[in-house]
């Protein structure tokens, strides 16, 4: 028999005790072992949960007890996680967690302490799909070119409301927050940050990269407008929050911000609350994996999974190498990436502006694809929408400060990525 302890029984940690107890047979069958819950870490012992097993609000005493086995860390937050997480593995305990912003910071050092203990994680990203086995084991003979995914459920419910709905940003916002969908504070998701969290992690497996969320591009959806939808839609686009990571000439680009892709790519077509990550290898080509990306019962069967393979004896590296990755790659500064853009800006209706506005673009060397002028609300004021080739983000950049300096130019310049 193998004994489970969590150290956070929400959610997530409530369905992982139920599965355990209620699929126990099956999961016997599948692990070889009968596998138990025998007691939970709970901030408030007052709150009533729906589980039978011992409750204590003292989370060492999950991982002092000699019973336990497997630990599962389902906390969330970063540094009392991360002290926890590692007192488990000093005891020797394998450890299972969902917590995507403490292998965001510390999954390099939590690997060097873990060794040839399992530390498994394969719910930490995109919650029900196997995104991280795929990674670690089904597509480990590939070089990774490139990793795009929707990881954020909350932020492609709000843009799929807006996109078919033709609903504006703070309606779909408190939509998504009366659904439960999105917290009161919604900054951690509209801003871009868990899909942040989720991109570092696949990222590291896919390229041995050690990024921290503070060294890549991180934007959210907050200023997304109809305005940027119908353009989108009139180019053939939609608008997705997007997690990239890919391999160009100078290393890997890492990147999260609303993203104009074509409509008829696969990954354009998941709407709501669904996730998607959107893999391709040099030897398979694209593959692309969909699924629940968030709550209880999706989340806990990646849970259940993965203790399911350390019951089985699997006791593959955090990050799926034997030995270190040697291949030269390096993060690409963020001011040197190059992409595709869409600028939108607002203009006093008057003649002359549009070659101002060309030629501060033309100055940094930025060369317009296509354009539209839209009428404003407001009389003598017009929107004008252009989508660029390809440029570098330090010159798109500085080209936008200087037509924010333009005393034609009102407003702020919205500026999306395109990936094509």
């Amino acid at each position: 028999m193998v004994k489970v302890g969590i150290l956070g029984v929400g959610t997530v940690g409530e369905s992982v005790a139920k599965i355990l107890l209620e699929n126990a047979d099956i999961i016997e069958a599948r692990a070889g072992k009968r596998v138990v819950p025998v007691i939970g870490a709970v901030r408030n012992l007052d709150k009533k949960r729906d589980v039978d097993i011992l409750l204590t609000d003292n989370p060492l005493e999950v991982i002092e007890n000699e019973d336990v086995d497997i630990v599962v860390e389902l906390m969330g937050g970063v540094e009392e996680p991360y002290t926890l997480v590692k007192k488990a593995l000093e005891a020797k305990k394998a450890v299972v967690t969902a917590n995507k912003a403490l292998l965001a910071y510390h999954r390099y050092e939590l690997q060097a302490i873990a060794k040839d203990i399992p530390l498994f994680y394969e719910a930490s990203v995109a919650g029900g799909i196997p995104i991280i086995g795929a990674l670690r084991n089904g597509l480990s003979a590939n070089h990774i070119l490139s990793i795009k995914g929707i990881m954020n459920g909350t932020c492609n419910y709000m843009l799929t409301k807006m996109i078919q709905e033709r609903a504006n940003y703070d309606e779909v916002l408190k939509e998504a927050q009366d659904l439960g969908y999105a917290e009161a504070d919604p900054t951690f998701d509209v801003g871009g940050f868990d899909t942040a969290h989720k991109l570092l992690i696949l990222s590291s497996i896919a390229y041995g990269i050690d990024a921290k969320p503070e060294d890549i591009i991180i934007e959210g959806i907050e200023d997304i407008t109809q305005t940027d939808v119908e353009f989108a839609k009139e180019f053939g686009y939609e608008i997705k929050l997007l997690g990239i990571a890919k391999r160009v000439e100078q290393g890997v680009e890492m990147r999260v911000h609303s993203t104009m892709i074509k409509a008829d790519s696969m990954i354009a077509k998941v709407d709501g609350v669904m996730n998607a990550v959107s893999v391709v290898g040099d030897c398979v080509g694209e593959t692309m994996f969909y699924g629940a990306g968030a709550g209880g019962d999706a989340t806990a069967s990646a849970v259940i999974a993965d203790i399911i393979d350390i019951v089985r004896g699997n006791s593959s590296p955090m990050l799926g190498y034997k030995k270190g990755l040697e291949s030269g790659l390096a993060l690409v500064a963020p001011e040197t990436i190059t992409s595709q853009y869409y600028i939108k800006l607002k203009v006093v209706d008057e003649s002359g502006v549009l070659a101002k506005v060309s030629s501060i673009l033309g100055d940094y060397d930025i060369s317009v694809e296509s354009m539209l002028q839209k009428p404003s609300q407001l009389a003598n004021r017009v929107r004008l929408l252009f989508t660029t080739h390809l440029c570098q983000e330090k010159k798109m950049k500085e080209a936008i400060e200087a037509l924010k300096a333009l005393d034609v130019v009102e407003e702020r310049v919205t500026m999306i990525r395109i990936e094509k």
